[in-house]
This record gives structure tokens, C-alpha cells and sequence, in this order.
């Protein structure tokens, strides 16, 4: 590869590092975390911890009074009801999720399988928030978010492209690690191991989130052949169905027989019993009623969840979302990225590989700061410096800090949930305050005193939520709380690696120290002592 190719390549890679690599490490980190999204959840809304379903729940005799409790609460003052929605439990998710859109707005609940309503969560979850942050910023509004991560995503396909390319010996490279090295040595040694170890699970999971919200930043296609039109789009290239109501009363049909109905035809095409997901019922009491039902896609990789949709008053089959060649490639690529199916080795290497993107990016931000301190010590580092403490062990601070308020704050506060959230971003934006003060007075960020923040704050969760709930260990391996169980260990996981690497940080300034102060300059402090 010539040399001037890889000099050509050096500059972009650089700056778009630095200049997006904070924003990539919280899309990293937030992204890892969803894939135990259902857990964290379970962790952080204590009412759902309850016993799987061990027998089919009957929609009939369990969800529809509760759906038709939320309808009579919200279809008030002329309101019109638009639609039900049922989210079926799983083994990760135990509870009923039932959702009322009225066209004065919308309600949810959760429920237990016996018909027991849940009260409020009174948090929004990984679900509700890591998962969006990680998509889409929280800036849904114009689609704005989207647009930052997809520029996010690219920047980072090129990082990677361009960095097999300008690490001529990447790959010689990456069976040297030396741990003891130099700060900018053993940087570079991380960077280039996490760089080829997992290059292609990086490469995959961007090209696919590029590939999911491709129509969002690129929509020539659907403004150009149906004028903007996204219901005719969806309609044509996923196999959507859609009709008006009629505005005659009609009673809905039990859907019990329709559940039962969709999962022998989709059991008879495949082999085996198919569980099912979600069911919707739109217009529910006008005679233009429907009924939608999806799959459960834990079996295959592709997010495309085979609706079957019902007349909700004659109970015939209407029709069959089909997916086009195209939209079914984008729908197999979306699954890689999101990893709906069903395997728990797979789960736990997409987390790993995850946080290894994290440390990829930040191992590389933080060889150019090293590199850059002893000539660069100016204001400018130092904000890029500040930064990079807060798109690091700043962001875990928060989503700690966050956690530990999720315990803490009293059930009965009101808007809870934007307490919680208020906590995430006071913390983040703290952790940039304190390392811009310290850069102020050292030249070194606050690497060590963020570690032990980290290692506090997750012993702090974990203990909170055995004193708030008494899932303790024993207790949560007792009750089958695996979910919790789970979480709490990622929780000590997370503690102890930040103590140790607090430890190991603090010894290495000691023997700074030591080298500082060798046998020559203590001889003459010495004999300046015994003669003064």
C-alpha cells in the first residue's frame, strides 16, 4: 500500500475521529445496552418481575375489559378510538402491554397474564430511552437525530476503511499487546487489537444501521414515485393494509379464534408452533374494524414479522403482508443489526463487541490527546479533552447515576420518569464541568477520579435495588429473576473493572513519581535535610 495513500487517508481519519468519535462512543454504548434492553427493564420497573407465562393468555378473557377500561377513560367528549394494541409476553418480557390511540390521544398499561393491571412504571426504561438515544439522539422532531447518527455511521464506515489502510501493519499489529507500555504505546496496542478483532461485527453493525434508517435520510426514492406519500410506500414495498371506518357501530368478534387461526398458518408453512407477537385491532366497535397480527421472530433473523390481517367482524383473512425483494434484503439486514432472535451466545458477543467499538473509538481519541499534551496543553485541548471525559466514563456516570435514581427516587413523585432522565443529563453534563475545572489545574484529565465515580455508583445501584425490592442474589436466583440477577452482576462486573482500573492508574502516577524523585535528587534533598 503506497505510503501516500495512507498519509492522504491519515487527516480525515483523524479529525473524524475526533470531532464525531464522542458521539459514536454513546451510540456504541447505548446500543450495547439494548441488546439487554427487555433485562435492564425488568431491573428497572420492579413490577414486571413476575412469574413467565407457562400457558397461552387469553386475549378475550384478560386484555379486551382492560382495553375496553383504557377506551372508556380516554374516548371522552366525542373522541373517536383509532386502534388496540396488544404486546404478547415472553420469557423476557412476562407482562401484557396494552395500548389505547383515541384521537384525544393515546394510553398504556402493563398487565400480568391473570388480568391484574400493573401500577405505572413511573420510569421510561432502556426501551423508552437508552434504545431512542442510541437511534436517534432523543431528537425525533424533523427527524433530526436521524440524520446526526446516520452522519455518525458514515464517519464511522470510513474510520474503519480508512484505518485498515493507514495501519500498514494492522494485523502484525494486533498480536502485540503490551500492557505496561508507555500511555501512547499501549493506546495504540488497544486500538489496533479491538480494530482487527472484531472489524468485521463493526463493519456489519454500521453498514446495517446505515441500512435501517436509509429511507429516513434517503427518500428520492418515495418522494419521486409516490409524491411523499409514506402509506402508499409502506402499503406497496411491505405489504401493508389499510381501510377507513365506516362510521356504522358493529361489534368486534372474540380474538382468541383468530390468534389461534394465525398460528396453525404460519405453523403449517414452517414446521412448528410460532408464537405470536403483537395484535392490533384498528377501529375496534365501527364495522370497518380489522384485525392485525404479527410473529414472533426469535427463530430467524429477519425483522419482518409476517402480519396476517383479519376482517374484525367476519374473522376472514384480508390479506398478508408480503415484502418486496428489496424490502426483504433491507429487513434481514435490520435483523443483524438488532438481534431479535433467539440465541444467548449471539446476545452476549453483540454486547461485548459493542463496548469493544466504545474502546475502539475512545482508546483512538485518547492517542491523539496523549499524543497531542505535551505540545497542545492550550485551551483547545483541553475542551477536547473535557469531552472526551464525558463521552467516556461521563456517559457511564450518567446512565449509573440514572440507574441509582431508578432505585431511589420515591414511587409517588411526580413525572418520575423526567426525574430520572433529568438525573441522566445533570450527571453527564457534571462529569464535562468537573474534568474542564481539574484541566484548568493539571494537565492529566480525571481518568482516576471518574473510575472510582463509576465503581460507586454501580456498587450504590446494585445495593439499592436489594434494599428497595429484596431481590437480593439469593432471593433473585430463588424467585427466577434471572433478568435481575443478571443486571446486578453487570453491575459488579462494572465496579470491579472500574476500581481496578482506578488502581492501576494511581500506581502508575506512584511510579511516575518514583522515577521523578530517583537515588540522585533523594541523596541531595537528604543531605540538604541532615545539614539544615
Amino acid at each position: 500500500m503506497s505510503k501516500a495513500l495512507r498519509a492522504a487517508l491519515l487527516w480525515p481519519h483523524t479529525w473524524m475521529g475526533v470531532t464525531l468519535g464522542g458521539l459514536l462512543i454513546v451510540i456504541f454504548f447505548m446500543g450495547s445496552l439494548t441488546v439487554f434492553m427487555p433485562e435492564i427493564d425488568r431491573w428497572m420497573m420492579p413490577a414486571t418481575r413476575v412469574a413467565v407465562p407457562q400457558t397461552p393468555v387469553s386475549l378475550d378473557a384478560v386484555a379486551r375489559p382492560l382495553l375496553e377500561q383504557l377506551t372508556a377513560q380516554r374516548a371522552t367528549g366525542g373522541a373517536t378510538v383509532r386502534d388496540w394494541l396488544v404486546e404478547m409476553p415472553d420469557a423476557r418480557t412476562p407482562v401484557l402491554q396494552l395500548r389505547v390511540r383515541t384521537s384525544a390521544g393515546g394510553a398504556g398499561m402493563m398487565a400480568t397474564t391473570t388480568g391484574r393491571r400493573l401500577p405505572p412504571p413511573g420510569t421510561l426504561g432502556a426501551s423508552s430511552f437508552f434504545y431512542p438515544l442510541h437511534y436517534c439522539l432523543l431528537l425525533r422532531p424533523g427527524f433530526v437525530g436521524y440524520w446526526i447518527v446516520a452522519l455518525a455511521a458514515v464517519a464511522m464506515m470510513a474510520g474503519l476503511v480508512s484505518g485498515v489502510i493507514i495501519h500498514a501493519r494492522l494485523f502484525q499489529d494486533f498480536f502485540t499487546f503490551r500492557p505496561r507500555a508507555h500511555p501512547q504505546r499501549l493506546l495504540l496496542d488497544l486500538h489496533n487489537l479491538m480494530g482487527v478483532l472484531a472489524l468485521p461485527f463493526h463493519l456489519m453493525i454500521t453498514f446495517s444501521g446505515i441500512a435501517i434508517i436509509l429511507p429516513v435520510v434517503f427518500p428520492a426514492g418515495t418522494t419521486l414515485l409516490y409524491g411523499g406519500d409514506m402509506n402508499r410506500f409502506y402499503a406497496d414495498a411491505i405489504g401493508n393494509y389499510d381501510r377507513p371506518a365506516v362510521g356504522v357501530a358493529a361489534p368486534l368478534l372474540p380474538l382468541d379464534p383468530l390468534v389461534e387461526q394465525a398460528r396453525r398458518l404460519w405453523s403449517a408453512e414452517i414446521g412448528k408452533d410460532v408464537a405470536v407477537a403483537q395484535v392490533g385491532v384498528v377501529h375496534p366497535g365501527d364495522a370497518g374494524a380489522y384485525v392485525r397480527i404479527t410473529r414472533v421472530n426469535d427463530d430467524r433473523v429477519t425483522l419482518h414479522n409476517d402480519p396476517l390481517y383479519f376482517d374484525g367482524i367476519t374473522g376472514v383473512l384480508l390479506a398478508r403482508g408480503l415484502p418486496g425483494p428489496v424490502v426483504g434484503a433491507q429487513r434481514v439486514i435490520a435483523g443483524l443489526h438488532e438481534v431479535r432472535f433467539d440465541h444467548w451466545t449471539l446476545r452476549w458477543l453483540y454486547f461485548l463487541q459493542g463496548l469493544g467499538g466504545s474502546v475502539l473509538i475512545a482508546t483512538g481519541l485518547l492517542y491523539w490527546l496523549e499524543k497531542r499534551r505535551a505540545r497542545h496543553g492550550g485551551r483547545g485541548w483541553r475542551v477536547v479533552a473535557a469531552t472526551a471525559c464525558a463521552t467516556t466514563t461521563g456517559v457511564v456516570i450518567a446512565t449509573l447515576a440514572m440507574l441509582v435514581a431508578n432505585r431511589l427516587l420515591p414511587a409517588a413523585l411526580p413525572s418520575r420518569e423526567l426525574a430520572e432522565v433529568a438525573v441522566f443529563f445533570l450527571s453527564w453534563i457534571g462529569t464535562a464541568l468537573h474534568a474542564g475545572l481539574h484541566l484548568r489545574w493539571q494537565l492529566a484529565p480525571p481518568w482516576r477520579t471518574q473510575a472510582i465515580l463509576v465503581g460507586g455508583l454501580a456498587l450504590t445501584a446494585m445495593v439499592a435495588n436489594w434494599i428497595t425490592t429484596g431481590d437480593h442474589p439469593f432471593h433473585a436466583w430463588a424467585a427466577g429473576h434471572g433478568a435481575v440477577l443478571g443486571v446486578d452482576a453487570g453491575l459488579a462486573a462494572t465496579a470491579l473493572t472500574a476500581f481496578l482500573a482506578a488502581w492501576r492508574l494511581a500506581r502508575r502516577v506512584r511510579t511516575r513519581q518514583g522515577k521523578a524523585w530517583g537515588p540522585d535528587r533523594l541523596a541531595v534533598v537528604s543531605t540538604g535535610v541532615e545539614n539544615g
